[in-house]
């Protein structure tokens, strides 16, 4: 299996400059080392493969989220999978350590400039503001929260740009976990939950 698991979700990726592109580029690389799971292609029917996608996050130690912002948020197949693989008692809570101690990469691109995330711009926050439900889903399971790749006005930059964008993802992929910054971060904060947290099943 590889040590480096791409979860991908588009919803339109016929219509996609960045993701397609991307996607692209993951293609030619060695699948040993990086493995792509494209969910909408994967699971038209949006019956997620709990076991299989468990199985892949457990072999992996660098997993990447690559989607373009959805309303300030994921893709809805995204979520869904979030949902139905980041388990209780697997993934966190009482008895969950399968994804501790790996990494979390968000490689994200939005329709909407980068003015755009201002507080004097239409989306009225920092970019960052909307990232925390990320960030903190990756310290609940135990992972570590990389600084996200992210690529604003996706559709009105030019091919230029994307290309260069896309160089530069599949370059700091191939370089992890030798990143400059990496060596200067903290672990996952602790975040525990308790046994009680939950109701007993039935």
């Amino acid at each position: 299996m590889a040590d480096i698991l791409v979860i991908a979700a588009h919803p339109e990726l016929s219509e996609s400059r960045v993701t397609r592109q991307l996607l692209r580029r993951l293609a030619a690389l060695d699948p040993t080392r990086v493995a792509v799971h494209d969910l909408y292609a994967r699971y038209p029917d949006y019956f997620i493969d709990v076991a299989a996608e468990q199985k892949a996050l457990v072999e992996a130690r660098l997993v990447v989220w690559l989607h373009p912002i959805h309303w300030y948020s994921m893709p809805p197949m995204m979520k869904l999978w979030l949902d139905d693989v980041f388990a209780f008692g697997w993934a966190y809570g009482p008895g969950g350590e399968a994804l501790r101690g790996r990494d979390l990469w968000l490689v994200a691109s939005t329709g909407g400039p980068e003015e755009a995330y201002r507080p004097d711009g239409y989306n009225r926050y920092f970019f960052d503001a909307f990232l925390h439900p990320y960030e903190q889903s990756a310290a609940l399971v135990g992972m570590r929260w990389l600084p996200p790749l992210v690529l604003h006005g996706a559709h009105r930059i030019s091919d230029a740009e994307v290309q260069a964008h896309s160089e530069v993802f599949i370059e700091r992929l191939l370089q992890w976990p030798d990143w400059p910054e990496i060596a200067e971060m903290e672990p996952a904060p602790e975040c525990e939950v308790p046994a009680d947290a939950r109701p007993q099943e039935a």
